[in-house]
């Protein structure tokens, strides 16, 4: 029996180690980012030049959105001197207003014609991308994914990698 149990272990183990990660838009890593575009800006517009870029794309509806906005805020402190983040909603100004609580610190904009979602072929939210400052896709991807987390090691890691 024990044999049987450390056999399903062991395969279990390999199998999730063995996966890719999963993506659920366009993969776009190591190529140019698109260019930012919004509709409206709920907060005052970025000054990117030099930083790095994390979007976050989501919705005030998602769960999983919702929850990762303290992390975003968290990112966006942590990493103040380097780092620009911006969350992107395909819904009415109104629909993300509502939204008090969790309480968005960084960044906002709105893009009800989905021209960036489009463009990177988003199926699924949230969806994040980590822009360098040459424009460069550094990271992409849903950002709490079991294994492929995006997390405050993650991004210090990439800025250490890619910081002029």
């Amino acid at each position: 029996m024990k044999k049987i149990i450390l056999l399903f272990t062991f395969l279990f183990v390999l199998n999730v180690f063995s996966q890719q990660k999963k993506m659920w838009a366009k993969s776009i890593i190591n190529q140019k980012a698109p260019k930012i575009t919004v509709e409206k800006w709920l907060s005052e517009k970025p000054n990117t030049k030099g930083k790095f870029i994390l979007i976050d794309f989501w919705a005030t509806w998602c769960g999983p959105c919702k929850r990762a906005i303290p992390e975003l805020n968290k990112f966006k402190t942590e990493f103040e001197n380097d780092l620009v983040v911006i969350g992107i909603s395909d819904e009415t100004k109104e629909e993300v207003n509502k939204l008090i609580d969790p309480k968005i610190e960084y960044y906002s904009a709105i893009d009800t014609n989905r021209k960036m979602y489009n463009f990177l072929e988003i199926a699924a939210i949230p969806h994040c991308i980590l822009i360098d400052p040459d424009g460069i896709i550094r990271w992409e991807g849903y950002p709490i994914l079991r294994g492929y987390e995006l997390t405050s090691e993650v991004i210090k890691k990439i800025i250490g990698e890619y910081k002029k």
